[in-house]
């Protein structure tokens, strides 16, 4: 699919893009791949890691409308990675996210219609179903942004689709990076903001992988959900540091003990195939679409109506010694 055409990243120096990145330069000859970002540094930094001929480095932020059309020209696939993502920062900064995770994500839609894009997959988070937070709130709008642009599109060939998931192990800001500093510093205990809590557990490989098969399944509205293991967080720790005590701090503001990507409202709407979801979109378009088979011909079928697609009830946990040997992989 990606064999002799263009692909442009939106925030394509996180750990998603270079990950991306590296899967496509290895499976696939690209004509052009463009990392689209605003840290300079980062991208210098990544030249040197990815000199194939290939690579092409554009400074700008999503927010610039007029640079956002000038980086897709010519481009066939985007993936719309670029976002601001800490619940925290968000609370504190909520104009300076919504102008980052909303307007930015309009100006992506314009850029790509504007230019003909083929396709494109924006990633989502597990926060943005039934969100709780500023940032799930941004995310939830961009979501919905990004399945209503199939009907502004119109007669014009892009086609949009949002991929959503859980915890990444190993990314940036997630908890198995930071356990890991506290216990090279020699720390006593590790902290756990509530027992109970679980999360959804995805590498960054196969969140990849389901971007790609993502472009491959969409006809464009979806919104794709994979089916994934969950953890606990106090397994976790101890798959880290089984000599350290744990010590419970409280849960934080704007954080949620389980994570939901499919909630009970959505059920009406979402098909279950082999080795994901999707949610369907509750507004109709000019083309008339059946979601119950997808591009590759895989088949879905309705959800029970109240399903709910929760790590607290997921039937598929990672134990103590799955979790060490996915930590150890990384």
């Amino acid at each position: 699919m990606f064999n002799d055409r263009s692909i442009l990243v939106t925030g394509g120096t996180g750990s998603f893009g270079k990950k991306f990145i590296r899967t496509l330069i290895q499976r696939y000859r690209p004509r052009r791949i463009v990392v689209f970002s605003r840290d300079e540094l980062k991208q210098y930094e990544m030249q040197q890691d990815f000199p194939e001929s290939c690579m092409r480095f554009f400074l700008g932020d999503v927010r610039d409308r007029e640079r956002m059309v000038q980086a897709m020209r010519g481009i066939d696939f985007v993936v719309h990675a670029a976002a601001l993502k800490q619940v925290p920062a968000a609370e504190y900064n909520p104009g300076e996210f919504i102008r980052t995770n909303v307007n930015g994500a309009e100006n992506v839609i314009h850029a790509a219609i504007e230019n003909g894009v083929e396709k494109l997959i924006a990633l989502s988070t597990d926060k943005a179903a039934s969100p709780i937070n500023l940032y799930g709130a941004t995310k939830l709008l961009s979501d919905k942004l990004f399945v209503a642009a199939n009907n502004i599109a119109g007669n014009h060939p892009s086609r949009f689709a949002v991929v959503r998931y859980g915890n990444v192990v190993g990314s940036r800001g997630s908890v198995v990076p930071f356990f890991q500093k506290l216990i090279a510093e020699g720390a006593k205990e590790l902290p756990i903001t509530d027992a109970r809590m679980t999360r959804f557990w995805i590498t960054l490989q196969h969140g990849v992988d389901f971007v790609i098969n993502g472009f491959e399944r969409m006809y464009g509205g979806e919104l794709f959900v994979p089916k994934i293991p969950s953890v606990k967080i106090v397994d976790l720790a101890s798959a880290m540091a089984s000599g350290l005590p744990q010590k419970i701090i409280g849960i934080r503001p704007g954080e949620k003990l389980h994570e939901l990507m499919i909630s009970r409202d959505d059920s009406m709407n979402t098909l279950e195939f082999q080795d994901h979801y999707v949610i369907c979109p509750t507004i109709s378009f000019i083309e008339k679409r059946n979601y119950n088979s997808n591009a590759l011909n895989e088949k879905g079928n309705l959800v029970k109506e109240g399903f709910k697609y929760s790590s607290d009830i997921n039937p598929h946990f990672l134990g103590i010694d799955e979790i060490a040997k996915i930590n150890a992989a990384l």
